[in-house]
């Protein structure tokens, strides 16, 4: 019995809940900005680039080379999405403040 209080006071003091319930929104969130952007931005990007259906599919050839840069555009407004999400999340929800450690 000790084991568990011991246990559960370390879950509670180093904000172990909050990491993982950081870590499943996060993973939610990341799957929902990866389907707006593949489902309506990439879509809008691509028809502004020339019409092209698929953006992740967008490239360039030199020689017999292809140069696939639309993933990498895909995976570039991913980032700045989340890295958006994230930050005005922290700065909303006060989230920095709540696994400040009892003095």
């Amino acid at each position: 019995m000790k084991h568990l209080k011991g246990f559960v006071e370390f879950i509670r003091t180093q904000g172990v809940v909050g990491l993982a319930v950081g870590f499943i929104m996060g993973s939610s969130i990341t799957k929902l900005i990866t389907s707006f952007v593949n489902n309506l931005i990439n879509p809008l990007v691509g028809a502004l680039l020339g019409s092209i259906g698929n953006l992740a599919e967008a490239y360039f050839q030199i020689g017999s080379a292809k140069i696939m840069y639309g993933n990498f555009i895909n995976s570039l407004i991913d980032f700045i999405i989340i890295a958006f999400v994230v930050y005005f999340g922290v700065k909303v929800f006060n989230v920095e403040k709540l696994d400040k450690k009892d003095k």
